[in-house]
């Protein structure tokens, strides 16, 4: 009887220590009403650890950049991650492009979510140079595509985690490097899902077709206005004719996580002109599916093309520069 009456006060005592924990949690009362023990440790964890990280900085400096970053996302969330993958914070609107709440995904690590073919990726962009004495930013800037698991079906409605669909982000950030026992070190990240929703048509962006090497199969008008090319010319061409030699990589990139993902953000990179001379551009993609296996169909059949989106960043530059055998033949009459 007293072992059980003991047992009964530690259990008591448990539930008022998690209780009080749950508390301090700065989530909203109706979230921390249905966290289990589990997850009150977890996200106490993760709250902790987002607190060292914003301690011993310039706490005006800090809210700036945050709010900066929160205005490139809002078309996407913001993702913090540890050294060693765990996700130490989420913007609440996560929930809406991932199905997952924030609460339901802080503290796991990102290799539990994510394909399986994109963690060594993911783990490059994690490594963290050492010997660091103090808190500082590595302004060397991440820029990378990965697969992670959404809940949410093809119309938009929240599904459950055992049958998720694999949804392509685009994620860009930077390191922040702390070696001090009073801060941590992480990867802060932007994260757009893609393809970009607010991917729009103007005047300053052409459409085109590739197959799956890249050669072009077509090219809207609107590539005359931009870059001086006529779509016919085009036709049969490689991407890699256009680009600025310097930037092949940036374009090799490109084009390995359009066959592995399936869809992929180029980065700038400069686009030749045909008087002369350069533009900066940025190409969104995605590959274009064939039909779809079934009875009578078995096997895949092979993508159609893929389609891109080029935006021109900016005037010519250079336009005195020929860099290519196009530039040096006189332009085509109009």
């Amino acid at each position: 009887a007293i072992s059980r009456e003991a047992a009964r006060r530690r259990r008591r005592v448990e539930s008022d220590v998690f209780g009080d924990l749950s508390r301090l949690l700065p989530l909203q009362a109706s979230v921390r009403a249905h966290l289990d023990k589990p997850s009150i440790i977890r996200l106490t964890l993760s709250f902790i650890r987002m607190q060292a990280l914003l301690r011993g900085e310039n706490r005006q400096t800090e809210i700036n950049w945050l709010e900066e970053m929160y205005l490139k996302i809002l078309e996407g969330f913001l993702m913090v991650l540890s050294t060693t993958g765990d996700m130490i914070f989420l913007s609440d609107n996560v929930s809406k492009y991932m199905g997952l709440s924030q609460t339901e995904l802080m503290g796991h690590n990102i290799f539990e979510y994510t394909h399986p073919c994109d963690h060594e990726e993911i783990r490059h962009n994690l490594r963290l140079t050492a010997g660091w004495k103090k808190c500082r930013e590595n302004n060397k800037h991440k820029d990378f595509v990965m697969r992670i698991k959404s809940a949410l079906t093809h119309r938009g409605r929240v599904g459950n985690l055992k049958s998720t669909t694999w949804k392509v982000l685009h994620c860009q950030g930077r390191v922040k490097l702390c070696v001090a026992s009073s801060s941590v070190s992480c990867l802060l990240l932007t994260c757009r899902p893609l393809p970009l929703s607010h991917t729009l048509l103007s005047t300053h962006t052409f459409t085109s077709q590739h197959g799956m090497d890249m050669r072009f199969t077509y090219c809207d008008q609107r590539v005359t206005s931009l870059l001086g090319y006529r779509p016919e010319e085009l036709l049969g061409r490689s991407i890699y004719d256009l680009c600025h030699t310097l930037d092949t990589s940036c374009l090799n990139k490109n084009h390995l996580n359009l066959c592995l993902k399936s869809q992929s953000v180029s980065g700038q990179y400069r686009m030749l002109v045909r008087s002369g001379g350069y533009v900066w551009v940025e190409s969104h993609s995605a590959v274009i599916p064939g039909v779809q296996p079934s009875r009578s169909r078995p096997n895949p059949s092979q993508p159609l093309c893929i389609l891109s989106v080029t935006y021109v960043l900016s005037g010519v530059e250079e336009p005195s520069l020929q860099l290519s055998l196009d530039q040096t033949f006189p332009r085509y009459p109009r």
